[in-house]
């Protein structure tokens, strides 16, 4: 089967793969990781922009320049840790914080050697207070966000799939500043609003999905014929095309943003948001289908309800298979039984001893007696040849 027919038929709902059957290659898989991530945050750490930390940022146009040339000059004028970036036609670079005597002498140094005017060169100073500030309240929307998320799912559906959905809006957190850690991509308040997006539409897919899961499993009953983990995984693969669908066309653009905007066309101050969104689409759509289903699966089949809808089918189905064991040794048994050449009365292979009592049974308990005529043997006169001809 070619790979088009087989996506035709993914696409179709045709084929449905056993997603919630395998929660341990995804927790490996998420265990991987979560663990290079939480490496990166601890060896790499996160680059705060000046916003967070603190420090002086200049802005100014200069053609012909390179990354090179633009960090010596600002260097060169008393600045340290000069980071350099490329905004449009724009050059911005953020240092540590400078005082006004400081400020001014890079200016003119950068003047001077990049044939810039002072006064065409924009400054900024950021406290390091101001940039606290900004990550108290950042903290405090993620807080106020977890607490409304828990308080909705458990409201609208219960308090498992809530965990769940948590559970998975942490994945993406972790994984997603791990990516941050390791490319070195300065967080700016433009990444903090990355986050929270990518927070919604993870909890927006783990959502669609869960709805499907609650209306599949609602009939399950004591008599049913599907377990838990199987009508969840049903549910799973008939929203796993529109799941993936909506990832798709939501990246793209992004993608767009972040590799064609940020190379091509310099657009520096978007590569911040760019990138938290599609990391996080990324992994969101992958955390909604591998990460809290299957947990809540684990979740919901401990329940006693559950449980005993498991046990009732692995009762039926070792009914099942002893009475087919028995029909068949019964017909084995009827075809071996069957000629006269079978194996001796008694044997264990006889059907008939198993019935309580047998033909050659009844033969064994009979006496036979040859009867031997010894008297002269009364027969009719056969008459000469010719007269048996017809004649006389």
């Amino acid at each position: 089967m070619g790979l088009r027919a087989v996506t035709s038929r993914i696409y179709r709902g045709e084929i449905s793969a056993d997603i919630v059957g395998r929660p341990k290659i995804w927790a490996t898989i998420s265990g991987l990781l979560l663990a290079l991530s939480i490496a990166g945050l601890l060896v790499q750490g996160l680059n705060f922009g000046v916003e967070f930390k603190g420090g002086s940022v200049f802005t100014f146009k200069s053609a012909g320049t390179s990354i090179e040339d633009v960090r010596g000059a600002v260097t060169g004028g008393g600045a340290h840790q000069a980071i350099v970036q490329k905004a449009g036609s724009d050059w911005r670079v953020t240092t540590e914080s400078l005082s006004s005597a400081q400020v001014t002498e890079v200016k003119t140094v950068v003047g001077k050697k990049l044939n810039v005017a002072p006064d065409k060169i924009s400054t900024q100073v950021v406290g390091a207070s101001w940039g606290g500030e900004i990550q108290k309240k950042a903290w405090q929307a993620l807080i106020v966000f977890m607490i409304l998320i828990i308080a909705y799912l458990s409201v609208a559906f219960e308090w498992r799939m809530a965990v769940a959905a948590v559970v998975a809006l942490v994945h993406d957190l972790i994984i997603t500043a791990g990516v941050y850690a390791w490319s070195g991509f300065e967080v700016t308040p433009a990444t903090l609003l990355g986050f929270l997006t990518i927070l919604g539409y993870s909890l927006y897919d783990a959502v669609v999905v869960f709805d499907m899961i609650k209306e599949v499993t609602k009939p399950l009953g004591p008599t049913s014929k599907t377990t838990y983990s199987e009508a969840a995984n049903q549910a799973l693969s008939s929203t796993l095309v529109r799941s993936l669908n909506t990832s798709l066309v939501a990246i793209l653009p992004v993608g767009a943003i972040l590799f064609i905007g940020t190379t091509l066309f310099g657009a520096g101050t978007l590569k911040d948001l760019s990138l938290a969104l599609f990391v996080g689409m990324i992994v969101g759509t992958y955390s909604s289908i591998c990460v809290a289903t299957p947990l809540l699966v684990q979740f919901k089949e401990r329940e006693p309800k559950y449980k005993q809808i498991r046990e009732n089918i692995a009762r039926r189905e070792q009914s099942t298979k002893r009475q087919a064991k028995t029909a068949k040794v019964k017909a084995t048994a009827g075809a071996s039984g069957g000629g006269p050449d079978d194996g001796p009365p008694g044997s264990d292979d006889d059907p008939d001893d198993a019935g309580g009592g047998s033909t050659d049974d009844v033969r064994g308990s009979v006496t036979v007696r040859k009867v031997v005529n010894s008297g002269p043997r009364q027969q009719p006169k056969r008459g000469t040849r010719q007269q048996r001809r017809g004649g006389k």
